[in-house]
Parts: structure tokens; sequence; C-alpha cells
């Protein structure tokens, strides 16, 4: 990536300029090089999305089937940031016969959750369900069901505090939880739930999927977003103030710059 950039600046610097103002040459080269370190900063602040899930935003308002958060693709990696403190949470997606489902909840390593420990459910149609062989699952989901729907509960049971591991894209290190792993049997609709039996109160990570797809679109709108969601899941607002003061006084930088190239041009434009 160093290279790379470094290429493009020597290109500018090979610009004919010949029949530009020295000043304006000048002027120009300056911006060309505050552009650059605004790249490389954007490119610092959001690192490659190959370690990262698209984040839905959540609002904490899918705590009955019925208002389950819609999750598009369950195929594509995607992550919520939740807080369980006595309720449950529900997801819902289509599934086809065939497909493998990967879901996953990790506990952001903050003081206190140390042993916090969520549940997380599968519910869908019960002759579904009941073609799943799983060994470590159970049927004890305390919640109403629709008619014609069961769940199998995965919880965790490794030690704690459990394997830690890092997050490069939203920069967390997480304690690793109980994952899922499966291949659906039946098309139809389904839900992943997450809640905590004895009620305790607590963040977390709820993945789905497995395939990263992210387009260049993403760095501009998705991962930006999703990042500064990263830094308040974590209770840091102080990184995302300090990046915003540096990414504003670059722009401010350049804006500078512009203003003085077309100032200069009108003063030797009426000489």
């Amino acid at each position: 990536m160093e290279d790379y950039l470094t290429s493009l600046l020597n290109i500018t610097r090979n610009l004919d300029y010949s029949n530009q103002h020295p000043l304006n040459y000048q002027i120009t080269y300056q911006s060309v090089k505050l552009i650059f370190l605004l790249l490389i900063f954007v490119i610092l602040l959001f690192p490659a999305p190959a370690f990262a899930h698209k984040l839905i935003p959540t609002d904490g308002s899918n705590t009955s089937i019925d208002s389950a958060l819609q999750i598009p693709d369950p195929v594509v990696s995607w992550a919520m940031y939740e807080k369980l403190d006595g309720n449950i949470l529900y997801y819902e997606f289509e599934a086809e016969k065939g497909e493998r489902l990967h879901a996953s909840i990790v506990i952001p390593k903050l003081d206190g959750l140390e042993n916090f420990t969520p549940s997380l459910a599968l519910i869908g149609p019960s002759f579904a369900l009941d073609s799943i062989e799983m060994t470590k699952a159970k049927n004890n989901f305390p919640y109403t069901l629709p008619d014609g729907y069961n769940a199998i509960v995965f919880d965790y049971e490794g030690k704690l505090p459990s394997t830690e591991s890092y997050e490069p894209f939203g920069q967390i290190t997480y304690w690793e939880r109980q994952e899922v792993n499966l291949n659906i049997q039946v098309d139809g609709t389904y839900y992943l739930s997450v809640y905590d039996s004895d009620n305790n109160a607590g963040k977390l990570a709820v993945a789905i999927g497995y395939v990263e797809d992210f387009s260049a679109g993403d760095f501009v709108t998705i991962l930006p977003s999703a990042w500064l969601e990263s830094r308040y899941f974590v209770n840091d607002y102080t990184t995302p103030v300090i990046s915003m003061l540096i990414f504003f006084g670059i722009l401010s930088g350049i804006g500078y710059l512009i203003y003085r190239k077309i100032k200069r041009k009108k003063i030797i434009s009426e000489q």
C-alpha cells in the first residue's frame, strides 16, 4: 500500500505544469499531498474489511418474533451489537435446503462481562429442526413459540474467561462463546434468538454468515458508520472525536489551499 501511494505521488511530480504560474504549481502539489494524506488516514482508520462483518444497526426493539430483526442473507457475514438486560432478542432470515448456517456469540472484553454467557437459540419449523442432528444442543427454550415451531438451544459450556480474539476492523478484543455450524435441511423461515437464562445484563455481538461481501461504496457508507458504532459499543467515546478532528482538519487544509489558489489566479488575471 505504501509503495502504491508513493508511485501515485511520483506521477503527480511528473505532470506538466509548464503553463502554470510557479506559485500555482506549488499550491497544486501541496493540495495533492494533502489529499493523499487524507486517503492514508482513511485507510488506517478503516482497516481492510476482509476481517469484518457488515453491521446491521439495532435499536433493541426486536424483542419478539413479530418484531424480529431481518437478516437479508444468512450466508453473508453480518453482525449486530446488542445489550441484554432481562430481555430476549430475535433475528429472522430465510434459508434454503443445503445452505450452511454459521452463527456465533462473542462478548467484548469489558470489566464485569468475564462470566457473561448468554444462550443462542435456533428457531424453525418443528419438522425442519427434527432432522438436524446436534450433539450439544438442548430443547429447553424458556419462551413461548408459535404453533408448529420448535427451538434448539446452544449454551456456552467452555472455561471462563474464554479464549480471546482480536477483531482488527472494530479494534475490539472479544471473549469467544458458542458457535453454531450446521446445514439447513428444509427451505423455510428461521429465527435466531439470544437471551440470558439468569437475567444477567451485558453486551454481546451476534454474528451470522461466513461470506465477506463488501463493495467499493461500503468504504464511504457502511464501514465508517460501523467503525463509529464499534467505538460506542466498547464505551470508547474519545477516539471518534480525535479521529473526526483530524479528518476535518485535513479537509480544512485542502479547502484553504484551494481557496488560495483561486484567489491567486484572480489576482494574476487582474494584472
